[in-house]
């Protein structure tokens, strides 16, 4: 499946939710939002068949992103689901692992192959702060349940903040010594609740070169540049969507959870796919590869999408 400036476009990320536990600062609203009827998001059995589809249309790779993902009332049904299609290479989620506890080893059953887990800082309080609830402790309890599960390529993410959490860069990178983890710095789109904030927030990735000058470049991987510590086990990962526009890189395409596709993370285009089933359901999908962007329109500095990120997952 390649669109129409020859990338190859085999990633989904599927939103089963936009409800979270947290209100990230960056992410949500602090009064949350709106919870949607059951009837205005895609059912256990829509999402399989969307998923179906698009693996019938070249996608390999599915990840199951939110909001929260393991909030979501089904979400081993629909792990598990996905993860019997034939054809489909990894499914993925992306959590902030608060329910790992409980569900990691089920989620290894379903079929879910790798966890990427969310978290911007190691200090508790600023944890708080960022998070706006929620304990630290329970995000390290939910990467230990994840590592007794069986998850080996643990990756976690976070979203570089100026002046709330760079000053933590050198011990998230020195995580990567002992442990075969990935280690993600994301850069932070002013989008949704960030897009009016102060600039001095938006930090380039280069700033974690810059502070650990002893990584060094390995092999790249999708829209990460990777680097190493030589003698260390893990990696380090730097995602640059605002510095580096990696758009002749991207792979991928979404899909919310009340059901549009997204050809660009950053265009209000949608294509609705619910209650669409078999071939006309494929037809959307190859429209929306087809209308899938050279490049994100940012010249303003700012996404054209309407939807806070949890609306949009990720």
């Amino acid at each position: 499946m390649t669109d129409d400036f020859g990338r190859k476009i085999d990633y989904l990320r599927l939103s089963v939710t936009d409800l979270c536990n947290y209100r990230c600062s960056y992410c949500m609203p602090e009064s949350g939002v709106p919870k949607k009827d059951h009837s205005e998001i895609l059912s256990v059995e829509e999402l399989i068949e969307i998923a179906r589809a698009s693996v019938a249309c070249g996608i390999r790779k599915i990840r199951i992103t939110g909001g929260e993902p393991l909030v979501r009332r089904g979400i081993l049904d629909i792990c598990r689901g996905i993860g019997a299609i034939e054809g489909l290479e990894e499914l993925c989620m992306t959590t902030n692992s608060v329910f790992l506890p409980e569900y990691a080893a089920a989620l290894k059953s379903t079929g879910v192959n790798r966890i990427n887990i969310s978290i911007d800082t190691m200090n508790p309080e600023r944890f708080k702060e960022i998070t706006r609830r929620g304990m630290l402790t329970q995000v390290l309890d939910g990467i230990d349940a994840a590592k007794k599960a069986g998850f080996d390529q643990i990756k976690l993410n976070i979203v570089l903040l100026g002046g709330i959490n760079q000053d933590e860069i050198p011990s998230f990178v020195s995580l990567t010594r002992d442990e075969a983890i990935e280690v993600r710095f994301i850069e932070l789109m002013p989008m949704g609740e960030c897009a009016s904030w102060d600039k001095s927030r938006f930090i380039k990735a280069q700033t974690v070169l810059d502070l650990c000058p002893e990584l060094v470049r390995i092999e790249d991987h999708g829209v990460a540049e990777r680097y190493q510590i030589p003698g260390y086990m893990g990696a380090v990962g730097l995602i640059s969507p605002m510095s580096h526009a990696f758009c002749s890189k991207c792979n991928r395409i979404r899909v919310t959870s009340d059901g549009m596709l997204k050809p660009c993370l950053h265009s209000d285009d949608e294509i609705l796919l619910r209650g669409l089933k078999g071939k006309e359901l494929e037809d959307e999908i190859m429209k929306g590869i087809a209308r899938k962007p050279g490049r994100h329109n940012m010249e303003n500095g700012v996404s054209e999408t309407s939807r806070c990120m949890n609306r949009i997952g990720g």
